[in-house]
């Protein structure tokens, strides 16, 4: 197992970096187009400009207002505990993953106490059917997740027998 010692900033800054990416992609976004805009790149990718107060999904975008506190509240306890972890010595991967997700989760984090809605623009469709609109912080929350799942896969998988 492959640690990291007493080396988290390194971890800090790719959160950071992710963080201000996202924020980066979001504030030229909301400059540059109106909201409801819709820009196609591919047959199956558009460039849009829409806003969620919801989470995953949209997941409670309609719920009047509190949701927004309560996934930035969410979104506060899980980066405290994200910082804590990358401060302990990990694996690597663990790391990487854990900084993908603090970065991710710090960008919609901000958009929701600053804004009160996460600003999306990444859009993909299908036949008439369209994936939800998602972000930077988005993509780097699910690369990190997807990342501690592949490594528990492999610390789970028993040792390979010498012949």
């Amino acid at each position: 197992m492959n640690m990291q010692t007493h080396r988290p900033w390194p971890w800090f800054f790719l959160a950071f970096a992710v963080l201000a990416a996202d924020q980066a992609a979001k504030s030229a976004i909301d400059a540059a187009t109106p909201l409801g805009w819709c820009h196609p790149i591919t047959s199956f990718f558009n460039l849009v400009h829409v806003l969620n107060p919801g989470a995953a999904f949209s997941f409670l975008a309609g719920a009047g207002g509190w949701q927004r506190w309560f996934f930035l509240g969410i979104a506060i306890m899980a980066s405290v505990w994200l910082i804590w972890m990358l401060r302990q010595p990990r694996p690597r991967s663990e790391s990487l993953a854990f900084s993908l997700i603090l970065g991710g989760a710090l960008g919609n984090a901000f958009d929701r106490a600053v804004r009160g809605h996460v600003i999306d623009y990444l859009d993909f469709h299908l036949v008439g059917k369209h994936w939800p609109a998602f972000n930077v912080a988005d993509i780097a929350i699910t690369l990190g997740a997807a990342c501690l799942v592949f490594v528990s896969f492999i610390a789970a998988r028993p040792p390979q027998q010498k012949a």
